[in-house]
């Protein structure tokens, strides 16, 4: 029986193989045919170059079953059918680049006899890319780049799929206590090219054995995060990571492989409570350096232990007894000892930072510092992480992030998304208008992109479609250039030496037409990157109001937050937060309005700045259980109205209605408007519109719902007949559109007369 299915196994292939070839050589022949009429086929030379090397990947798998079949066991939703799947892997690539190359030579073909039009897709030269500080250009026109994890610098890769550089430096490589540097590495970076873009990974794992002798045992004790091998408030920390820094940054300094700037670290996280409820992971005890320090942040923040003791309702003597759970407890949340051990792991951190990032420029005055920070930890309120992100990204230069969004859930039991939409996207689009309200000026750089693939989100069989709707969504939210999770193969399809990983089975290197779709999508935004960037920098009327302080005491605050943004985010309204910083140092005509809900709980300071908003002329829209206490518990006095307007409200749907209709007031609305019937009693159609340089709408839509949902696309204040052209297509289409999940429509539109 298995020589039976061998045998009809291998026959299949063979035709398959065959069958595939002949599809290139007709997609070949009909890209000759088309650049002959001066018409554009770069997207489809792309797509023969994905088909060659997917069925060299085929190859490989048909050869390597046991080896695939061990890495399906390690993925939750195929290790139970690991064989089988390892056995059908090379049958589904092969005929998944068969299906790919029907939709290009389909397309290629309506193409050439002016059915559809395409505008020329630049063919961006990574060599002459440069790297601003709001925007990457090529050309001196914005460009996306998009590259990945561990792919191999060969031609054949990087011509399509990207060429981004960069340098790897860790403490491992000190080699003595004096802070020597291995030579292999220092001759490594005097010899290395400055070519493309990159960026410098500082890895902080490694601590060597002679650091652990001079800093004590006590030094990779208490380190923290699983990328992060040492004690930052151990004074060694300072003088190893300073040997490291001293000796290679005046080599690399200028270079074009730090222009995305150094990462000061890789998903830094400082988790310090414990769950008697459940596992936290990664949660690490403090050592004696961090208590210290910390009595001494408690004695500049009370000034007095009399203060101290009124608040915690202790009874301590001086600030040398005081004492703390290591790590505290979460049924402490909401007290003072939680908010202030919470607040004071924040700074810690971002004094570490501030510190690496210091010491960079002494050596490189020009340097950009990036942190790959997860905004999961904000996005869904994470406690006691020690990243404030909003903090971190004010000392960045660069948005550095590993934004993740949700394609399905391989656990047992649901995510909170999948009754009302096709894909979480929760944390994608509340990072991004995060970033993009902290430092609306940056660059967004998602190092290590987990949009296609997460530890507990995979699927073999992805449709295509939503490699498009999630790196659109992206991009069009303020993401300018990713490096996605990941490319392990080598160039000839083989896996990298000793490779065992739970992350590879049912992944993009092995979805050919996923891979396909995602630098489609990339080419696409680049030919219409004028627009795409305008839609980036929108300005954002409506404000959703952000405390750190009711963030660090009340488990569920993103929850509440979450639902206002999602009760706006289909309006066509760009979305933005606001902070006491944000309030304080930016310019408040970016918007129009500030919401404040669900958040009880604010500093002194924060409320302060609200009413001295307020007394500009600001409008909050405030319900009627925030802004009550301090961070204590203490009561605060209201808000007053001043010289400008204050809104009480009672429920979300009023806050809603009123922030869309002082929008609408304010003549901030988008000109056009869109009536969605999804057979559901919600939105699911998310959308973005701006004005192109001939003054026309261009119109951005996604739809995120599980329905397939009908539009009608309409003038706000025009009865003239709405007219719409699909700019990817090149074609006229109707006003009435019907947009499947995961669809992504961009067209211009007009009114009829225009």
């Amino acid at each position: 029986m298995f020589f039976t299915l061998l045998f009809v196994g291998l026959c299949n292939a063979q035709t398959q193989e065959k069958l595939a070839q002949a599809k290139i050589k007709t997609l070949n022949t009909l890209i000759s045919k088309v650049e002959k009429q001066a018409k554009d086929a770069l997207k489809e030379k792309m797509t023969v170059r994905t088909a060659e090397v997917f069925l060299e990947f085929a190859n490989w798998d048909e050869k390597n079953v046991a080896t695939n079949t061990e890495l399906f066991k390690l993925v939750s939703n195929y290790k139970d059918k690991a064989f089988e799947t390892a056995t059908e892997l090379p049958n589904f690539e092969r005929t998944d680049v068969i299906k790919m190359l029907d939709e290009a030579i389909e397309y290629l073909t309506l193409l050439k006899d002016g059915k559809v039009n395409r505008k020329e897709i630049p063919n961006v030269d990574w060599k002459k890319v440069n790297v601003e500080k709001a925007q990457i250009t090529f050309n001196n026109r914005p460009v996306f780049l998009a590259d990945y994890t561990w792919k191999p610098e060969t031609k054949k890769l990087e011509e399509f799929y990207g060429s981004l550089d960069g340098f790897f430096i860790s403490p491992a490589q000190i080699i003595n206590a004096s802070g020597k540097v291995n030579e292999n590495i220092l001759s490594n970076l005097d010899s290395k090219p400055s070519i493309t873009p990159g960026f410098v990974f500082i890895n902080n794992k490694g601590v060597p054995k002679w650091a652990t002798t001079k800093y004590g045992d006590g030094f990779t004790k208490f380190q923290g995060p699983p990328f992060f091998d040492y004690d930052i408030d151990n004074p060694g920390a300072k003088e190893m990571m300073s040997f490291l820094i001293k000796e290679t940054v005046p080599i690399m300094a200028g270079n074009k492989y730090t222009n995305l700037g150094y990462m000061l670290c890789n998903e830094p996280r400082w988790i310090n409570y414990k769950n008697g409820n459940k596992k936290v992971w990664y949660n690490s005890a403090v050592s004696n350096f961090t208590i210290e320090k910390f009595k001494v942040w408690l004695k500049e923040k009370h000034s007095s232990i009399a203060n101290l003791n009124k608040i915690w309702n202790t009874n301590y003597t001086s600030f040398n007894e005081v004492t703390i759970e290591n790590p505290i407890d979460i049924s402490r949340q909401g007290t003072p000892q939680w908010y202030d051990w919470s607040t004071f792991n924040d700074a810690r951190v971002l004094e570490w930072f501030t510190w690496m990032k210091k010491e960079i420029r002494k050596y490189d005055p020009s340097a950009k510092a990036q942190l790959k920070i997860m905004p999961s930890f904000f996005t869904d309120n994470d406690p006691c992480t020690g990243i404030d992100l909003e903090a971190l990204t004010e000392l960045s230069e660069i948005n550095g992030n590993d934004i993740a969004a949700h394609y399905n859930y391989t656990r047992n039991g649901k995510m909170g998304w999948e009754d009302d939409y096709i894909f979480g996207w929760r944390e994608l689009f509340l990072g991004y208008d995060f970033f993009k309200s902290v430092q609306p000026n940056q660059i967004n750089f998602n190092s290590e992109s987990h949009l296609l693939s997460t530890s507990h989100t995979r699927d073999l069989y992805m449709n295509p479609k939503y490699a498009r709707a999630v790196y659109w969504a992206a991009t069009t939210l303020g993401m300018n250039a990713s490096q996605t999770w990941y490319w392990p193969r080598k160039a000839d399809g083989s896996l990298k030496e000793n490779f065992s990983d739970n992350a590879y089975g049912g992944s993009n290197n092995q979805q050919p037409r996923v891979t396909n779709e995602l630098h489609s999508t990339i080419m696409d935004l680049n030919s219409y990157s004028e627009e795409i960037t305008a839609m980036q920098n929108q300005r954002k009327p409506i404000r959703i109001y952000y405390s750190k302080t009711s963030a660090h005491n009340k488990g569920e605050y993103m929850d509440h937050l979450f639902k206002l943004y999602e009760s706006l985010n289909f309006e066509g309204i760009p979305l933005g937060f606001a902070t006491k910083n944000i309030i304080a140092k930016q310019d408040p005509s970016n918007w129009d309005v500030v919401l404040v809900q669900k958040t009880e709980q604010v500093t002194q300071d924060e409320l302060e700045q609200l009413q001295s908003y307020l007394d500009k002329g600001g409008i909050v829209i405030v319900d009627k259980v925030s802004l009550k206490f301090n961070e204590y518990g203490i009561a605060l006095p209201d808000l007053t109205q001043s010289k400008g307007t204050l809104i009480i409200i009672d429920s979300l749907e009023e806050m809603k209605l009123k922030a869309l209709q002082i929008v609408e007031q304010k003549n901030n609305a988008p000109e056009v408007a869109i009536i969605e019937e999804n057979g559901t009693d919600i939105k699911g159609c998310t959308w973005k519109c701006i004005k192109n340089e001939n003054g026309n709408n261009v119109l951005s839509i996604i739809n995120l719902g599980k329905t397939n949902a009908t539009l009608n696309i309409q003038f706000r204040n025009s009865n003239n007949e709405t007219t719409c052209f699909d700019l990817l297509n090149g074609i006229s289409i109707s006003s009435q559109r019907t947009l499947k999940p995961y669809e992504v429509l961009f067209v211009e539109v007009k009114t009829k007369n225009k």
